[in-house]
């Protein structure tokens, strides 16, 4: 009883009776915050389109050096997520938390323009993750609590589309500005902080701030409730269902190779000229963005377990093509479709399977927990990996990488069985 558990514990959320947009099966709130998201994302990928070419290429960053970088982009994220969901249940304002994350973000998106070296660029990503690691579990923290436990599947599915539309906008826009641009890399890193001040601006106007966005703590008044204590959040791994979601999660996370090492790999193998690299983040995020709400359907019917394994099988069988399809003009986009399809099956399902297993006033903080699982072993995996291929190279890498993934999804298999298997 994990990923397709479908019990709930006292005080989870059951959300029958909560209103949901027009047509789209979900809560009005879950369109605004995917908006938000949708122009964030917008700004993100812009920068992190043209990030690695303009590390390797033209600052001449070693795979090891890029990999340490990377890493930092994603592990300060993991660690200050901690920090958020439990702030944004202790005080009860999951928007105030998720809309200082959104503005540290964007505070930090025109300081690339004056950092060069490797610790000031270090240091400027972390702060733009640290601002990432304070949203993302109130931001998803808001979804879930809007949305009833048998449909979260599809709520997250219908954000991560829409965040997922602005990460194929995101680097389309990269694209076009350094075709027009003559100082390109600094136009995009201009452009991109404009675009986050607007994401900022759609969430301080129309996202509702605390007290409209779960009715429970309508009903219950301010102040019914005493303020949630670190100890009574970190007592969230007690609960055997949470624990075996957040080790899976990391085990896979540890084996997950970085989008950016995905890309750059690809380039390699298939030839692409450096002026269309901002545009494979681009084919990731079509086929995200047309398979986001049905997968994410398919798991409230199916079990989330069931796709979230299969999402991971498609990772999988893009990193066999990487390794031993030949270079021909299919090769892109058949990697670029099984990358997408990995995302639509794991990055919303996997929060909607904390529907039932955390109860509302410790959302975030659950949320935070497996979340902060996968990200810190992705930067652990960033890091290897980078070390890897400036040791043995790029394939004894991948295929490392590849036999790690199968062993971990088999294990997670295992573990992850419905309530009649093994605990």
């Amino acid at each position: 009883m994990y990923l397709t558990d479908r019990s709930q514990p006292a005080a989870a959320d059951t959300g029958r009776g909560r209103r949901r947009g027009p047509g789209y099966g979900v809560a009005p709130v879950v369109l605004v915050l995917g908006t938000v998201s949708l122009i964030t994302d917008i700004s993100s990928e812009m920068v992190t389109a043209v990030l690695p070419l303009y590390l390797v290429t033209t600052l001449g960053f070693s795979p090891l050096g890029f990999g340490t970088l990377d890493g930092v982009y994603n592990g300060v994220s993991a660690l200050v997520q901690l920090t958020g969901g439990h702030l944004a249940d202790r005080i009860r304002d999951h928007k105030l938390l998720a809309g200082l994350g959104y503005g540290l973000s964007a505070l930090c998106k025109p300081l690339l323009l004056f950092a060069g070296g490797i610790g000031a660029l270090g240091t400027v990503l972390a702060l733009e993750r640290t601002g990432k690691g304070l949203r993302t579990a109130p931001r998803d923290a808001m979804i879930s609590l809007s949305t009833p436990a048998g449909n979260q599947g599809r709520a997250f599915g219908v954000h991560r589309a829409m965040d997922t539309t602005g990460a194929m906008l995101g680097p389309l826009a990269a694209f076009l500005i350094l075709r027009a641009a003559a100082d390109g890399y600094d136009a995009v890193f201009g452009v991109s902080a404009c675009v986050a001040v607007l994401g900022v601006l759609v969430l301080v106007l129309f996202v509702p701030g605390r007290g409209k966005e779960p009715p429970a703590e309508e009903e219950e008044g301010p102040g019914a409730r005493p303020p949630v204590r670190l100890r009574e959040a970190l007592a969230l791994l007690r609960l055997p269902r949470l624990r075996a979601l957040a080790g899976c999660a990391a085990l896979l996370g540890l084996t997950t190779v970085s989008d950016a090492f995905v890309y750059l790999l690809l380039q390699r193998r298939a030839g692409v000229g450096e002026q269309w690299f901002t545009l494979l983040p681009l084919g990731t995020a079509v086929v995200f963005l047309l398979l986001a709400v049905p997968v994410g359907a398919l798991a409230d019917r199916v079990g989330r377990r069931t796709v979230f394994l299969a999402g991971h099988a498609a990772l999988l069988s893009a990193y066999a093509l990487l390794l031993r399809a030949p270079a021909t003009p299919v090769l892109v986009p058949l990697v670029l479709a099984l990358h997408g399809t990995f995302y639509a099956a794991t990055d919303g399902v996997l929060p909607a399977a904390l529907a039932g297993l955390v109860p509302e006033h410790l959302r975030a903080s659950g949320l935070a927990i497996v979340g902060t699982s996968q990200a810190l072993a992705r930067f652990c995996c960033s890091l290897a990996f980078g070390a890897a291929w400036t040791t043995w190279g790029d394939g004894p890498a991948l295929a490392g990488s590849a036999v790690g993934l199968l062993c971990c999804a088999a294990v997670a298999g295992i573990v992850l069985r419905p309530s009649g298997g093994a605990r």
